[in-house]
């Protein structure tokens, strides 16, 4: 979820336990500046999608724009990716998916900044999400720099799941795309092998720079920068929707 070891070391946190989600640990960070508290006070409320009232057989309604197609990112951290791919694609409506207060409160300094009007924010458990999600609503859905729960007894909590890679497929339109990056060797051997275990899902990677590098007009995290200055490798994996 592209935190930073001061995002998870705050002595601001609050340790938050959710034994039935996929997302698990810290809600809270660095204590919120006085304009982010305002944000998450005033923006956020008018953003936020509410799988208890929102209409999940027409996910395009959340917009005051028509858009042509849905995309997910689920675990957003600071927002850099999800903000560069909202502007650059203004007919595609995005929902970014995160627990993390001070994630919230940098996307909305994103939002607010560029006048972002194609993102809906939900702040909370990614299972929830995609639990309410409509049948192949979804073009495609990102999951970058995820937590990778490095203990043995703590890879429950790892998002990628047999369980949620049956209900990425099911939200997720024909050919639609699964993209994960992860700087973590355990963790993308994990999703490799829990996703080509699955009928639903294709790896599309061809050769190595398939997966080394990342695809065009990537928008690195700062998560992302701060790994390649300590020297670790990130894999960009694709994994496209079989037609079963």
């Amino acid at each position: 979820m592209n935190k930073s070891a001061d995002d998870i070391s705050s002595s601001h946190a609050q340790d938050t336990d959710h034994s039935h989600g996929s997302f698990f640990g810290r809600r809270k960070g660095h204590k919120l500046r006085n304009h982010q508290a305002d944000l998450i006070e005033h923006l956020l409320p008018r953003l936020t999608l509410d799988p208890g009232s929102a209409d999940s057989s027409d996910p395009a309604a959340l917009f005051d724009a028509p858009v042509r197609e849905m995309r997910l990112e689920i675990g957003f951290g600071g927002g850099e990716h999800l903000a560069a791919e909202a502007l650059a694609y203004p007919q595609t409506g995005f929902i970014g998916c995160e627990p993390y207060v001070n994630g919230m409160a940098k996307i909305l300094s994103l939002i607010e900044a560029h006048n972002i009007t194609n993102i809906r924010l939900f702040a909370g458990d990614a299972a929830e999400l995609l639990a309410w999600a409509h049948a192949s609503s979804f073009k495609r859905i990102d999951l970058i720099h995820p937590d990778p729960w490095p203990k043995r007894r703590h890879w429950k909590r790892r998002f990628v799941q047999d369980a949620t890679i049956k209900q990425m497929s099911r939200i997720l339109s024909p050919a639609g795309e699964f993209r994960f990056v992860c700087d973590i060797d355990d963790y993308c051997s994990w999703t490799l092998m829990h996703m080509q275990r699955s009928k639903d899902f294709a790896w599309t990677a061809e050769r190595a720079d398939d997966w080394r590098r990342p695809w065009p007009h990537y928008t690195m995290t700062r998560y992302g920068r701060k790994a390649e200055r300590e020297g670790r490798k990130a894999a960009y994996l694709i994994f496209k929707r079989a037609d079963v």
